[in-house]
């Protein structure tokens, strides 16, 4: 649509305007223009060509014979659509329109300030949004702050002013401000978050954020579900939209294409918004995309509405924003907007275009700028006169530099903030109220270790409605109508089996074949205040989930300053001492997720520990990490009766197994029985072995490691998990830094030799430590 265009005009008296399409207030409005005002008028851009929401395919029709006029229904059905669009075109007053002006410019010139900043090394990062203003107010203006949910990225700025956000707040994360709402200092700028506005803290990854928004919609979709929930769904709307960006290259990332899956799988209420720049950083489109049109290749996803847009045009952009989100509202699906934008800066100020962009490229950007464009269409119908348009213009250049100079002037975060927010400030899972195994009275028959966790599992659910348990398999049967025919799966190793029979599928389903997308989706869920407690199958398939653990669920409190939470739990079969397992269903490697701040990781031995210290996690308030090792599911030796609906022990409370005074071993998981039967042989040679369980790794029970060196000095520390950076190393390293004057002995490690496991068993048992390789390090230890 051209924006020279005449538009049709009609006297602001017979104008209405939609209440989502107004603006956010912005601190200071334009004052009167001085000069002879036309007529108050209301623009309606010219229609739109769509496309039509992905459908199944039907039965095609023959080819029409060229002699007949076989396209005259097509054509009637065009004009239809182009009628109905015209109808549906948004009506905007003077005050309006010039609105969007202001936000458009305001960004604009947020940006400029930031560059001046940086080359003046007051703030230390930029990255613009600039070329993408129009079509970000636009979705700002056709979204409710507050009522919706935001996941921006990066280019969004112009987005979160239209939402409501102040040139000061942004310019607060410039400076790294403690006040800053979006990260209060501890992310780099345009990294949007602001609680009041329910923008959800963003990061750096490109993509993430998508899977997180899906969880997000779906928490909504789930509360209508759960009855006993309806009531208590204070913060849900039954037409809230999730808006969701991102840029052309993100696109590429598998988790797009998750998220696009489960959206349009559910028919969830999100908007995807596709701000297509030609590049990712110096990777133009074609190159990153098949065909270079994302939009053509997602056509043909059920229930999404796709649309197209010139981006940098405001009026057509508006139009479709308005579409897309009245389609979410109405609950047909997701939308997807593809809008062509421009990026007339580099990508951030640690790129230079010109090294990847030729001038004459750049040259045609510029011609397309959102703000040229605009202004060329308020001046030339004579909305406002030239200097009309630069008294706001001026005005808006006096509130940024206001808005810098209280910045400059903000405080910086406390140093002694530092290691606030990195768990939960609220509910401690180390304190007294999570212990209740002293008086525990047990019942009933004894248990194996899946027995307990699913008897955890059902009483958890029962107590609480929020818990929803996804994942895998994970599900009786997804096909409800079959569940009177068949037993039901119920996990792969059964730990989840009858939970989908007794609360039902809107609390209990299968998830698709993707790790990334279960923790994803139970991110956006957690932040909602739903209780996601989710399966990854093996513990060998965590790494595609990897980015959305280690990135975004463990780091969000902190990130967000404490504005954010997602207390999930992930329930993950580990370990090897499985004949047949091989190099993947016996991996180990817990020290990669110990050593991430933010993240709970706990691992019992023995089926009573599994139940209390599950029970622990979903009541606490922080993302865990619960390992069950897949050798102990059914042990006789590790069973237990069932205990009450109470039981709990708390994190970082190790249990001593074996009491003993010449030394001790240090171990979990496994390792325990191994530890155990080699103490005993031990004990007929007359070496007293102490065994203590750690039970849980982060945080692990340094005063017990310390009273039981203290006591033998002589210690063992005993893994599963490699011998070389793995996980004994942290414990033999602290031991030999704090306990030092205590030890009679070098700290020894017994743990699985440097390799992957093997598939053949003789060759499983010398990489797996075993009970003669503990009771060798014992005699050697007692004998030093």
């Amino acid at each position: 649509m051209s924006d020279t265009k005449v538009l049709k005009l009609v006297p602001k008296g017979k104008v209405k305007v939609s209440e989502a399409a107004a603006p956010a207030p912005v601190e200071e409005k334009p004052q009167p223009v001085e000069e002879k005002k036309p007529q108050l008028k209301t623009f309606r851009p010219a229609p739109i060509t769509k496309i039509e929401p992905a459908s199944l395919p039907k039965p095609q029709a023959p080819p029409p014979v060229r002699s007949k006029p076989a396209a005259a229904p097509e054509r009637r059905q065009r004009d239809k659509r182009e009628r109905r669009d015209r109808r549906e075109q948004p009506r905007l007053s003077r005050e309006q329109l010039l609105q969007m002006y202001r936000t458009m410019y305001l960004s604009r010139r947020l940006d400029d300030k930031e560059i001046q900043l940086k080359n003046q090394n007051k703030i230390f990062f930029q990255i613009s949004g600039a070329g993408h203003e129009a079509i970000l107010v636009a979705a700002g203006m056709a979204l409710k702050p507050g009522y919706d949910w935001f996941y921006p990225y990066y280019r969004d700025r112009a987005l979160c002013l239209q939402l409501g956000m102040t040139p000061l707040e942004q310019l607060l994360s410039a400076v790294g401000a403690a006040q800053d709402p979006n990260s209060h200092g501890r992310q780099m700028p345009s990294h949007w978050g602001h609680t009041k506005l329910n923008i959800v803290s963003q990061s750096s990854p490109t993509g993430t954020q998508l899977l997180q928004a899906v969880g997000c919609a779906e928490a909504g979709y789930r509360f209508k579900l759960i009855k006993e929930l309806r009531k208590r769904a204070s913060n849900f709307r039954r037409d809230e939209v999730v808006y969701v960006s991102l840029g052309d290259g993100t696109s590429s990332e598998g988790e797009f294409w998750e998220a696009l899956n489960s959206a349009c799988n559910l028919k969830l209420p999100v908007l995807f918004l596709l701000e297509d720049n030609g590049y990712a950083i110096s990777v133009p489109v074609e190159v990153q995309t098949a065909g270079g049109d994302v939009s053509r290749l997602i056509k043909n996803f059920p229930n999404l509405y796709v649309q197209r847009c010139d981006g940098t045009n405001a009026l057509e952009s508006l139009a479709v924003m308005k579409r897309a989100v009245q389609y979410c509202r109405e609950g047909k699906g997701p939308s997807f907007v593809h809008a062509k934008v421009i990026r007339p800066y580099s990508h951030s100020l640690s790129d230079d275009e010109k090294l990847y962009r030729c001038e004459e490229e750049r040259t045609a950007d510029a011609e397309r700028d959102p703000l040229k464009r605009f202004s060329a269409v308020l001046l030339g119908e004579k909305v406002i006169e030239a200097d009309g348009l630069q008294k706001i213009k001026d005005e808006v250049e006096a509130l940024v530099n206001e808005a810098t100079d209280q910045a400059l002037a903000s405080p910086q975060p406390d140093p002694d903030t530092v290691k606030l927010y990195v768990f939960s400030p609220d509910v401690d899972p180390t304190a007294k109220e999570f212990d209740t195994e002293a008086d525990a009275e047990l019942s009933g028959n004894a248990g194996t270790m899946v027995d307990l966790i699913n008897r955890c599992l059902h009483t958890e659910m029962a107590r609480d409605p929020r818990i929803v348990v996804f994942g895998e398999d994970v599900a009786d049967c997804s096909r409800e109508e079959f569940l009177g025919q068949v037993k039901g799966k119920g996990g792969v190793f059964k730990v989840t089996a009858n939970l989908q029979r007794k609360f039902g599928s809107a609390r209990v389903f299968n998830s698709p074949l993707a790790e990334a997308n279960i923790v994803g989706r139970a991110i956006g869920m957690a932040t909602r205040g739903l209780k996601p407690v989710v399966e990854i199958q093996f513990f060998d398939y965590i790494w595609p989930a990897m980015h959305q653990i280690r990135n975004e669920l463990a780091v969000l409190r902190w990130r967000s300053g404490g504005d954010w939470k997602a207390p999930v739990v992930i329930r993950v079969p580990v370990g090897g001492y499985l004949k047949g397992g091989a190099v993947y269903h016996s991996q180990s490697g817990v020290s990669t997720f110990t050593q991430i701040p933010g993240l709970r990781v706990i691992y019992p031995a023995n089926a009573l520990d599994a139940n209390g210290l599950l029970r622990t996690a979903i009541r606490c308030d922080d993302p865990v990490l619960f390992l069950e090792h897949k050798h102990l599911y059914r042990q006789a030796y590790n069973k237990s009766q069932y205990p009450p609906d109470d039981f709990m022990i708390p994190f970082g409370k190790a249990r001593t197994v074996r009491e003993g005074t010449d030394l001790s071993i240090i171990t979990y998981g496994a390792l325990v029985q191994r530890s155990l039967v080699a103490a005993k042989q031990a004990e007929q040679q007359g070496i007293s072995v102490e065994v203590i369980d750690l039970r849980s790794l982060q945080p692990y029970d340094w005063n017990a490691i310390t009273a039981t060196v203290q006591k033998t000095g002589k210690a063992i520390v005993a893994h599963e998990d490699s011998l070389s950076f793995g996980y004994g190393a942290e414990i033999a390293a602290r031991i030999a830094d704090e306990l030092f004057e205590f030890l009679d002995a070098p700290v020894r490690r017994v743990a699985a030799t440097d390799t992957f496991v093997a598939y053949a068993p003789q060759l499983e048992d010398i990489i797996l430590p075993q009970v003669a390789d503990v009771a060798k390090a014992i005699a050697e230890l007692k004998s030093y």
